[in-house]
């Protein structure tokens, strides 16, 4: 288990044609804006089931409502879609398509390994921690099954060391830390700089397809900075470095600006702080929101709907270059985020509007 994403034998060189049409067939089958406001309209789960049967959701659902045609099964139909997907998708690349996608596709087992760590600290049980997981890197489903039914954070580390997993490098080296002071920060920090150290490595070279990838890799990290910014503003560090959060990669944030935006002392002051980067106004479209709610989830939110766009830009620039497939997967994963929050909303008796603006709509 040396790699990071699951591998294939790929067509060979880069050939863009074949794959990048298999990508917009399946591009067209997204759903539209309106037939999403069609779901939300239901005001019933029952509803939403007997629309989606119709759809490429339809043999996922039929397998999960089994169990029930509750939101919990639909959950699972959608996780389980997004994965066959992703997996598909991957199967047709050409070579070089296959290392940038899956490079970027990686950042799902950084995922999978940090949730299952996080559910081992907060002492899940293992079905909760694994009904999030979306094996679409190189853990399979049956690896994270193994993983969570581990009896602590210890015993994860231990297996990835022995799987020979390239996630055992941060985690053996902050294990003993994370011991001492049992502070879940110091691993998932560990990883994501790990992640996003290799991440680079692998997308440096000077074609434009590698950089493209390391674009939307960099927003990636610009977000996770910009994110522990605003987290450090409500939070009392003490004597620690601010600069130790920082991780390197980012695209518009550097370890300078970065310094000074956590040096300063209020929401305001750190948007004043970005006004020469990309993200002010998406930011400042949202503080209204911050203001009213006051939860930081405002700020990661809008910071998600930057990044998805210029995900899904990518995909309107070279015909026959890897933006098409970078642009498809994030807009499946952006409907598979609105399904869950229509579902989920609609179990729970949210309005429409409300599940609207927790929505992305492309």
């Amino acid at each position: 288990m040396s790699a990071m994403v699951a591998t294939k034998a790929p067509t060979s060189g880069r050939d863009y044609g074949y794959g990048n049409a298999r990508v917009r067939g399946m591009r067209s089958r997204l759903l539209t804006p309106q037939f999403l406001d069609g779901l939300m309209a239901a005001h019933d789960v029952t509803k939403i089931i007997q629309a989606l049967i119709d759809t490429e959701y339809g043999p996922f659902i039929e397998t999960a409502i089994i169990k029930g045609r509750t939101s919990a099964a639909m959950d699972e139909a959608l996780r389980d879609n997004m994965v066959a997907t992703f997996q598909k998708v991957i199967h047709f690349l050409n070579a070089e398509a296959n290392e940038l996608v899956g490079t970027l596709l990686g950042r799902w087992d950084l995922f999978n390994v940090k949730s299952i760590i996080r559910g081992k600290h907060m002492h899940l049980k293992a079905e909760e921690i694994e009904d999030g997981l979306y094996a679409v890197g190189s853990l399979t489903p049956t690896d994270l099954h193994l993983l969570v039914g581990l009896e602590d954070v210890r015993a994860v580390v231990d297996t990835l060391v022995t799987w020979e997993s390239p996630y055992a490098v941060p985690l053996r080296e902050n294990i003993a830390a994370y011991g001492e002071g049992g502070n879940l920060a110091t691993l998932e920090l560990a990883l994501d700089r790990y992640y996003f150290s290799w991440a680079s490595k692998r997308l440096s070279g000077r074609r434009q397809n590698a950089k493209l990838a390391r674009r939307i890799l960099g927003l990636q990290a610009d977000s996770i900075n910009l994110l522990t910014v605003f987290r450090l503003l409500k939070s009392d560090i003490g004597d620690v470095d601010p600069k130790s959060f920082y991780l390197p990669g980012g695209e518009h944030v550097d370890e300078a600006l970065f310094d000074t935006l956590a040096g300063m002392s209020d929401v305001d002051e750190v948007l004043d702080g970005l006004k020469k980067t990309p993200y002010a106004r998406q930011l400042e479209s949202v503080i209204a929101t911050y203001v009213d709610e006051g939860s930081l989830s405002v700020f990661e939110r809008a910071l998600e709907d930057f990044v998805m766009r210029k995900a899904l830009d990518a995909g309107r620039g070279d015909p026959l270059g890897v933006g098409i497939t970078i642009g498809y997967l994030w807009a499946k994963q952006n409907e598979i985020t609105n399904l869950r929050i229509i579902v989920k909303g609609t179990a729970v008796g949210m309005p429409p509007d409300r599940m609207r603006k927790e929505l992305i709509l492309v």
